[in-house]
């Protein structure tokens, strides 16, 4: 017998229901009304156009999301298996599974998150049921790895962190929460913030996201409210160490209109450098992760470059969204700071190697410049929300280089290659990045793949936005979108192929004769200078050519904050030219920046040009440009075939060192994105202008050995110390063409390298040999003498003492390091031989 229902408890039961409905349509309309792909328009000036509004229809975009979809992303998540077995192995353990612990590690979650949100942009776009099949297989691992409370953090979950390094940069602390500063336990949860959104948009599934907001409101109650099982219960009241969580907080808000996660966002930000200040050196210098200040008194870009720009891209959205302006005057300072002082002409930013981050002012290297691809991403980032903040042309020119230029160069084009360090030069033995010298299929620290796999899907968000009444074309691609006007939707076609293209033709549709502005992006490069800012300027002076035309008549217009602004009353088929003259320019540096100093870069419209190896016939160090030529002494030509099909190279005259003299030539170059696709060799940017700065090289060896002495435990009949020394580029770790060291048989192996003098050290790096009865070690470490006296190495944060094959092994010191020795202690696996085919150490200068 059914149990009785009276009329009241019907008439609760409509009301719960019906409440039920309204709150899925809230959310629906919310998540419709806000942030798709990666629009920012909530609380911006600028509405833009979410990117999965703009289909791609080019030759230079549409090719690279298509591998991105292809090989990127699979390939992306196949490398972050590890992440997920993690996490497995932690809902187990929560289940009480102790038989398989997880392997202790700050963040390889996060690198998983990213490459899921990669994922799900494609998804929006491209409905894939194998790819979305296999992340909700992931999302039901990360929700059972969830404490109940919200908590999600797999080696405090574990306890694994105990055999990990508690304190230090590279520490997590004993226990939840208890070392902020670095255990990246909020910066893991705003990755995982941004995927769950990006999924949820994607395919309206919320299970991911309802994990997102359980642990937002679980980390609310710990850092701001307090919670018995954390921290005595008193609210910890922390801002994280590596920024993330404060833009992902934003765009929680965004798709849920929950006050609560902006109220959170706008706290983590109000507190920074307010309710602690980390004390010390390198990593634990108040200035790295931004603690120094409060946010609103900063005024110059420090530290880690990475968490400064996530930091700054988060000040942004959270002003916006508040409604509030406290952050611009800081804002202002620090892009200014940044375009002024410290960055790269590709730009790249974090110039600086030790700490990943901004060095002093015009400290801008070359060999040795950091210059993180993730950085590159945050640049774009920060950038994009400026120009939406400001409606000024100038970001979207910053964007752009950074985007051409240095991020793009961060995969190579299949798409299964990745750049951490992105040099402006590089000899093509001395390794630049974790070892290598040149691209890696993937890193111990995996963030810039990852971050590249999110980052791509995106672009095309970034290349419209609007008012009630005005469209802004800020990145030019052969695109088409409608955009919805006060008065009425617009659609547009793009046709060009840019950045290689001088001519974009835009047809502009209202649905009606309808009055509005068209704003097109007059771009720096095209008008003076190559970049914003005060650093780098154009050698050659040449007349602004662009034109714009409607209908085929001219129009006199005038620049507005960088757009060519075209106010009329516009028809269905109303067709407009933008001609951008792309001659090839060279560069200066201005004189503060030494490293620069009597050099001279080639750009041609929004790209740097370098010089390889492989198209150069020998190592590229050897040319200099005395002489600016003229522009009828330089030709482009395009690829016909190959890796590059379709790329525009260059052909500059120049003079070469060689053997017998100095010799006229022609040296071809290739866009900076493109720059090792073809074998790991020498490359340049800044060409020297005198004879005297240019070496020759003689085969793979430099004259003079490279340290004053080299000892060791031991040394086997096969083997020889000269190896050590020699500076000989090995070809893998079986390569016997070339001396090697290999100890004896014994439990415990040394080799120490006296300097020639105290030096500052950038990095040291180990290349193991593996053959001839020799195996790669279980473990090493490291010691440095100091004034005669043996002392530990602290290791960088996000470094470990690998053993990789085939590649130098490098390392990094946590801080300012100055030494006169090293000594490598190994030890073997069980008791077989060891070997070394090369040492190398940089140095700050």
């Amino acid at each position: 017998m059914k149990p009785r229902v009276t009329t009241s408890y019907k008439l609760i039961f409509s009301i719960r229901n019906l409440l039920t409905v309204l709150l899925s349509l809230f959310t629906l309309l919310a998540c419709q009304n806000s942030e798709q792909g990666n629009s920012l328009e909530s609380g911006y000036l600028l509405k833009s156009v979410p990117f999965n509004k703009v289909n791609l229809e080019d030759n230079f975009w549409k090719p690279r999301l298509t591998t991105q979809a292809k090989t990127l992303v699979p390939f992306a998540l196949d490398k972050t298996i590890p992440a997920v077995e993690n996490l497995e192995k932690a809902a187990k353990y929560l289940k009480g599974d102790t038989t398989d612990l997880p392997f202790a590690h700050r963040f390889i979650s996060s690198d998983l998150y990213k490459v899921m949100e990669g994922a799900a942009l494609i998804l929006m776009e491209n409905p894939n049921p194998a790819l979305e099949k296999r992340m909700d297989g992931i999302i039901d691992i990360i929700s059972a790895a969830q404490k109940e409370d919200g908590y999600l953090y797999v080696a405090h979950i574990t306890g694994v962190s105990k055999n990990h390094d508690q304190w230090g940069g590279g520490g997590m602390g004993d226990k939840p929460y208890s070392f902020v500063v670095h255990s990246h336990e909020l910066y893991n949860m705003g990755h995982m913030y941004e995927g769950a959104i990006a999924y949820y948009q994607a395919t309206g599934k919320n299970k991911w996201l309802k994990i997102a907001e359980k642990n937002a409101e679980h980390i609310n109650q710990v850092f701001f409210v307090g919670d018995e099982n954390y921290n005595n219960g008193k609210p910890i009241n922390q801002a994280p160490g590596h920024e993330e969580l404060e833009l992902a907080l934003a765009k929680l808000y965004r798709v849920t209109g929950k006050q609560l996660y902006l109220d959170m966002a706008k706290k983590f930000l109000d507190i920074r450098g307010k309710t602690y200040q980390p004390e010390g050196d390198g990593v634990m210098a108040p200035a790295y992760a931004q603690q120094h200040k409060p946010v609103t008194e900063q005024e110059k870009a420090v530290g880690h470059a990475v968490r400064a720009t996530y930091l700054y891209s988060g000040m942004a959205d959270v002003g916006a969204l508040t409604g509030s302006k406290e952050y611009n005057p800081a804002l202002d300072k620090i892009w200014h700071n940044l375009v002024d002082t410290k960055m790269h002409i590709t730009g790249g930013l974090g110039a600086v190697h030790g700490i990943e981050g901004f060095g002093p002012e015009y400290v801008l290297p070359n060999k040795e410049a950091y210059n993180e691809t993730c950085a590159a991403v945050g640049n774009v980032f920060f950038n994009y929300r400026m120009f939406l903040l400001h409606q000024d042309a100038k970001y979207m020119d910053v964007a752009e280089v950074a985007l051409l230029n240095n991020a793009l160069a961060g995969v190579n084009m299949e798409g299964n290659k990745f750049f951490y360090v992105n040099p402006l030069e590089t000899d093509g033995k001395t390794p630049f990045s974790y070892g290598l010298t040149g691209r890696s299929p993937w890193f111990g620290t995996a963030c810039c793949p990852s971050n590249i796999a999110r980052l791509m899907p995106q672009v095309p968000g970034m290349m419209y936005a609007h008012t009630d009444d005005e469209i802004y074309v800020s990145f030019y691609a052969g695109t088409s979108t409608t955009i919805p006007l006060k008065s009425g939707e617009v659609k547009v076609n793009q046709a060009t192929n840019y950045p290689f293209d001088e001519n974009i033709n835009i047809e502009v549709s209202p649905e009606k004769v309808q009055d509005f502005t068209l704003k097109l992006r007059i771009p720096s490069w095209a008008r003076g200078q190559f970049v914003p800012g005060e650093l780098y300027n154009y050698v050659n002076d040449l007349p602004e050519n662009w034109t714009v035309k409607v209908n085929g008549e001219q129009q006199n217009i005038t620049i507005d904050k960088g757009f060519a602004a075209i106010k009329r009353t516009w028809k269905p088929g109303d067709k407009v030219e933008l001609h951008l003259p792309m001659p090839v320019r060279f560069n200066h540096a201005i004189d503060s920046v030494e490293a620069d100093v009597n050099r001279v870069a080639i750009t041609k419209g929004p790209l740097v040009y370098c010089a390889e190896e492989v198209d150069n016939n020998g190592l590229v160090q050897r040319f200099f440009v005395d002489e600016i030529p003229n522009q009828n002494a330089v030709n482009s030509h395009r690829f016909e075939n190959g890796v590059l099909k379709d790329v525009v190279n260059v052909d500059i005259p120049a003079k070469a060192k060689e053997v017998n003299g100095i010799q006229e030539t022609i040296v071809k170059l290739v866009p900076y994105y493109a720059w090792d696709n073809r074998g790991d060799e020498s490359m340049i940017v800044w060409f020297p202008e005198k004879e005297d700065m240019v070496y020759v090289a003689n085969g793979n060896e430099l004259l003079g050995g490279k340290f004053k002495s080299v000892k060791a435990s031991s040394t086997s009949d096969h083997g020889s110390l000269e190896a050590i020394s020699n500076n000989r580029q090995p070809a893998n770790s079986q390569d016997n063409t070339i001396p090697v060291w290999i100890s004896e048989k014994g439990k415990a192996q040394w080799v120490e390298v006296e300097l020639e003098e105290a030096k500052t050290i950038r990095n040291i790096n180990v290349y193991w040999f593996a053959a001839l009865g020799a195996e790669l070690p279980q473990k090493w470490s490291l010691e440095v003498k100091k004034n005669g006296k043996w002392e530990p190495f602290n290791l960088y944060t996000t470094d470990s003492y690998a053993t990789q094959r085939d590649q130098y092994n490098q390392i990094h010191p946590s801080g300012d390091l100055s030494c006169d020795g090293i000594r490598i202690n190994i030890v073997p696996q069980n008791d077989a031989p060891v070997g070394i085919l090369d040492v190398n150490i940089q140095y700050e200068e």
